[in-house]
């Protein structure tokens, strides 16, 4: 039995405490509000243009601050004070939806304002989520960090993705302008239960140093851990072909000239499917992480990662695509807890921004790339063919599994 399994079973099962659900809350607050906006900008987007470049191009906005900003995020959640600088992030994402429904509701709305929107917002973010992942080992112990994780990620998926893309469709559907005015008012909630969070999260620094020497020490301790550095990498890979697909899934899925033909609130529906397994997922994945170890869920979830990204190129039925995003998003959801409590657990505290923010340069920064991707490969070859590449392309991460062996992880987290 490995060092890990062991330790699994014999975590702590003491109350993760009040400051951790009082982070819960405001998490789930966030998230859905994040849900309903991420939502509601493609259905108002499609108002503007069909061109799946464009529609592609939003995508590429939202996430572009990953590839251009995750370093600073990263260095500046490791000077500052982590909670204040989410509760900025909040503050500054419901000040940009006043700002976008005020638009909307002036009847000035036009394509390009809504990229310059998801571009802020996108920065916004993160911030947010770096100084969020990175807070989390001063809020609860190190041996309940899969237990948190899961837990959080219950209620994120569960707002993100399940509540919020059917509550966007439905507000969009009764008013455009709704869709951006319910996530303001839930991003002030967040912001309001983020306060009654004790504490000071500001990390004690020993010497000054410049922007630049933190985050190059946080890129180096990434780089010089192979088993975070593979798993960045992969990560980067499945967002890129992730990002290809549902950045114009939604020309494939609504209208009456679509391929599947479902409405805006049916669209909606449909994702919440992923959001449900994401749900079981959360509660499944100390099990699974126990009983399978750590290779194989990894490897089990590429294996379901595939089918959740390439699926839309073999069926249009929405009953099937709904069971396939159900066991993707319970899959996708063990790979999250798993690398995340990893990473918490390998790199120091001092150092956890900066080794987030890294991480995701390599994990998320490949968003804006696949996205920009999946639309040209969708208007060159058509929507299906497009789906069925990043399927495959998925799959072929399968080939680093030999690196992530239960064996080089637990020495990778005896080591930290």
């Amino acid at each position: 039995m490995s060092r890990n399994v062991e330790q699994v079973r014999k975590q702590s099962r003491a109350p993760l405490g009040a400051p951790y659900w009082t982070l819960w809350t405001s998490t789930g607050l966030s998230n859905l509000a994040d849900g309903v906006f991420k939502i509601a900008l493609p259905l108002l987007a499609i108002q503007f243009t069909q061109s799946p470049t464009l529609i592609a191009g939003l995508a590429v906005a939202a996430s572009l601050p990953w590839l251009l900003f995750a370093l600073t995020a990263g260095a500046l959640a490791d000077r500052l004070d982590r909670r204040q600088l989410m509760l900025a992030a909040n503050l500054t994402r419901s000040a940009l939806l006043a700002v976008l429904t005020a638009i909307i509701l002036l009847d000035l709305g036009a394509l390009w304002a809504l990229y310059v929107i998801a571009l802020l917002v996108g920065v916004t973010e993160t911030l947010y989520d770096t100084s969020a992942q990175s807070i989390m080992p001063q809020i609860v112990q190190r041996d309940q960090l899969s237990r948190a994780n899961g837990r959080l990620y219950a209620v994120e998926l569960t707002a993100n993705q399940f509540v919020g893309p059917p509550l966007g469709g439905l507000l969009v559907a009764a008013s455009v302008a709704l869709g951006f005015a319910v996530p303001t008012a839930l991003w002030l909630l967040a912001v309001g239960a983020l306060f009654l969070v004790p504490g000071s999260f500001r990390i004690e620094r020993e010497q000054k140093t410049t922007l630049r020497f933190d985050i190059a020490e946080g890129l180096r301790f990434l780089w010089n851990q192979k088993i975070l550095r593979t798993l960045a990498v992969m990560t980067g890979v499945f967002n890129f072909a992730a990002s290809a697909a549902f950045a114009v899934f939604v020309l494939f899925a609504v209208g009456p000239a679509s391929v599947m033909g479902l409405s805006e609130v049916g669209f909606g529906v449909l994702l919440t499917a992923s959001a449900l397994g994401a749900f079981a997922g959360s509660f499944i994945s100390e099990w699974a992480e126990s009983r399978l170890g750590r290779s194989r869920s990894l490897a089990l979830t590429i294996a379901g990662g595939a089918l959740f990204v390439g699926a839309p190129a073999i069926t249009d039925n929405p009953y099937v695509l709904g069971g396939i995003f159900f066991v993707g998003g319970m899959l996708i959801m063990l790979w999250n807890v798993i690398t995340v409590s990893l990473r918490q657990r390998i790199a120091p505290n001092r150092l956890l921004g900066r080794v987030n923010s890294a991480y995701r340069l390599l994990a998320w920064g490949t968003m804006p790339l696949g996205a920009a991707t999946g639309g040209l490969l969708a208007h060159w070859f058509g929507l299906q063919v497009m789906f069925g590449i990043m399927g495959l392309l998925t799959v072929a991460l399968l080939g680093l599994m030999p690196l992530l062996t239960d064996k080089a992880i637990d020495a990778a987290d005896v080591e930290s």
